[in-house]
Formats: C-alpha cells, sequence, structure tokens
C-alpha cells in the first residue's frame, strides 16, 4: 500500500471521519504492523499538538460596525472630468487634425497628373496643360518666423504653468 494512502486513512481514523470498514481495517494493521504503529504515533502527536496550540481568535463584537464606519469614512475618487482637462484633449486632437491635413494636402500635390497617349481619354482636356504650383515651405519658414513661435510656445507654457500653480495654491 502506498505511503500516501496509509497516512491519508491514520488522518481520517485520527479524525473520526472513517468509515466502520476503514476503522476496522487501521486497528487490525496498528495491532499487527510496527511501522502502521510508529507512524500513527507520529500522526496523533501532530494532531494533538495541533489542536493545543491553534485557537480560533474571535473577531471584536463590533467588527462589522468598524468596517462599516471605516468605509463609510472614504471619499470615492474625483470623476475623471474634474483631474482631464479638456483644453488639452482638443490641443492634442487639433495637432493631429492639422497633421493629417498637412499629409493629405503634400501627397496629392505629388502626384503625377498626366495621362499616358495609349489610354483611352476619358477626360475631355488634356492635364499635362495644368500646371500646379509647387509649393516650397522653406520660402516662408525663415529664421525671423522661427523665433516668433519659439515666443509664442514659450509664452503659452508660461501660462499653463502658472494656471498650474494658482491651481495647485487654491486648493492648499
Amino acid at each position: 500500500m502506498k505511503e500516501q494512502q496509509i497516512e491519508e486513512q491514520m488522518w481520517s481514523y485520527i479524525d473520526g471521519s472513517a468509515t466502520a470498514d476503514e476503522k476496522v481495517f487501521v486497528e487490525k494493521m496498528l495491532a499487527v504492523n510496527e511501522d502502521w504503529k510508529s507512524k500513527y504515533k507520529e500522526q496523533l502527536e501532530l494532531h494533538q499538538l495541533l489542536m493545543i496550540e491553534t485557537e480560533l481568535e474571535q473577531p471584536p463584537l463590533r467588527f462589522a460596525k468598524n468596517v462599516m464606519e471605516q468605509i463609510a469614512g472614504m471619499q470615492p475618487k474625483a470623476a475623471t472630468s474634474t483631474y482631464i482637462n479638456k483644453n488639452i484633449i482638443r490641443t492634442i486632437a487639433a495637432f493631429f487634425i492639422i497633421t493629417i491635413c498637412t499629409l493629405l494636402i503634400y501627397s496629392i500635390s505629388q502626384i503625377n497628373w498626366t495621362t499616358s497617349s495609349g489610354s483611352s481619354n476619358l477626360i475631355p482636356f488634356e492635364l499635362k496643360d495644368i500646371q500646379l504650383p509647387k509649393f516650397d515651405i522653406s520660402k516662408m519658414l525663415n529664421s525671423t518666423v522661427l523665433y516668433s513661435l519659439l515666443m509664442v510656445t514659450v509664452v503659452l507654457g508660461l501660462m499653463l504653468f502658472d494656471g498650474f500653480l494658482r491651481r495647485k495654491k487654491s486648493a492648499a
């Protein structure tokens, strides 16, 4: 018989949860086998130690009431609308919309609009007669424009920082 099965049968015998047949078998093995006797003594000592050493702690009489009072005293978290600035979300959305529109305009301006001579002419006029002006951004972005944009960005950043400090001061 396996070691684990022997221990399970002994524990059920010690706990008193064994059936009548199992009790008879364990008592018979304890009377005959020395290994069973030694294991039984070890497990019986362990069982008695556990029963003596472990006392179940009783919670205080007001335990449930104390827990409920602590829960009632807690403040719920603020709604997300109070700590997310909608202007920041709008600024991010505007940045992405402007970026997408700029890329779309640039890609349309780079399309070759001429048709090949062998294809059927679905358009009643020749597209090579139409000349789209090339957009050169280097003419518009000079040092004055860049310094102006940098200055506006710094001023807006300082305004945002000032608003943050004012809110922090008023909250305190």
